[in-house]
């Protein structure tokens, strides 16, 4: 059985596709998968299993990319094509069965069970190696808390102020917990966590130097999440980390992070600065009950990221 799955070129709507992409992995265990995602997307399937290919679709003028995309695939007889994009692709390869997205309410991962008609949204997933656990325990520091900080966004207005990210941090630690400062890869990233880093100098630096399945493994293993709307904190909540997703202009009720120990702080007004460091620590509380856990032991002393650059 061979199933087309067509999901975003976006990172935070490819990590909550993959609950959907979960769900046909264990409901067809001998079918085989062709993903088709943007360029930034594509290592969240690197690790996936019954996978048969990655097809990473570069974005060109006037939609051509999608010419290219559709000879691709279309030599071939596919028994599912699965398109969260509610493309036209979808209906010009030949398979036996489509399920098409189609615009609906409620949080996104309703609207991607809609797709196959499922009452129950699945929730995301992320899949690592034993390369990149053995590389987050590397990186991390033996039996200490962790509060992963993400200050980054693709978009100004949903950034939180770098002061209380700081303030959040020292609320939360009790002295005894460390900050890791996440981020992708470019000179963009690097310039909106550099003054995090600045203020937080004890802080252990995973800005753009860990491939998807690596900061999924090390996401895994941190005692708290605390970051801005984004691909990160959805990464966050899949891989299983204590995630509070801090929400301004955008809507938490359809984007908010999907995970079992998420949780959102909102913005009445809309504004990233009116969220509050005590939104944070009640949310933290709320996680937690009681405190940050203590992780399990760690292989070495805290470090920084090799030199290299994030892939997608």
């Amino acid at each position: 059985m061979r199933i087309l799955f067509v999901t975003s070129n976006r990172l935070g709507d490819a990590v909550l596709s993959t609950g959907l992409l979960d769900h046909l992995i264990r409901t067809h265990p001998h079918a085989r998968f062709t993903v088709v995602c943007g360029p930034v997307a594509a290592g969240l399937f690197a690790r996936m299993p019954q996978l048969e290919r990655i097809v990473a679709l570069e974005k060109r003028q006037m939609g051509s990319h999608w010419f290219g995309l559709w000879a691709s695939v279309a030599t071939k007889w596919w028994d599912l094509v699965v398109d969260i994009r509610g493309s036209a692709l979808s209906w010009l390869v030949p398979t036996r069965r489509r399920a098409v997205m189609r615009r609906s309410g409620g949080h996104k991962t309703a609207q991607l069970a809609a797709i196959l008609g499922l009452s129950k949204p699945p929730l995301p997933v992320t899949w690592t190696a034993p390369a990149d656990r053995a590389k987050a325990a590397a990186l991390l520091p033996e039996g200490r808390r962790i509060v992963a900080l993400a200050p980054t966004a693709n978009w100004l207005p949903k950034i939180w102020p770098v002061d209380h990210f700081v303030a959040a941090f020292h609320a939360l630690s009790g002295g005894n917990a460390i900050p890791a400062v996440i981020a992708g890869p470019g000179e963009t990233e690097r310039a909106i966590a550099a003054p995090l880093l600045a203020a937080l100098p004890d802080a252990i630096d995973l800005v753009g130097c860990l491939s998807l399945p690596e900061i999924a493994a090390v996401l895994a293993r941190v005692s708290l999440f605390v970051g801005n709307d984004s691909g990160l904190m959805h990464l966050a909540a899949a891989a299983g980390a204590p995630t509070i997703g801090l929400f301004g202009p955008t809507n938490a009720a359809e984007y908010g992070p999907a995970g079992p120990n998420a949780r959102t702080a909102i913005a009445a007004d809309g504004r990233m600065e009116s969220i509050t460091v005590q939104q944070i620590v009640n949310a933290a509380v709320d996680l937690h009950a009681g405190g940050l856990p203590t992780p399990e032991k760690y292989e070495r002393r805290p470090g920084t990221c090799p030199t290299g650059a994030l892939e997608g």
